[in-house]
């Protein structure tokens, strides 16, 4: 998951208009994508092994 976050930002800079961002912004902002990314998947790996009590 994290390298495909590095490989749309890297997309990004070579084609989109991330290239007129300075790169601490592109880079804090990948940051933010991948933390958010892992996170969203911690949650689903716990929702996943914790049985339901329907």
């Amino acid at each position: 998951m994290l390298f495909l976050v590095a490989a749309l930002m890297l997309f990004g800079v070579v084609l989109g208009t991330v290239a007129h961002a300075p790169l601490t912004v592109t880079a804090a902002l990948a940051a933010v994508i991948a933390v958010w990314l892992a996170v969203f998947a911690l949650r689903e790996r716990h929702a996943r092994r914790r049985p339901t009590t329907d």
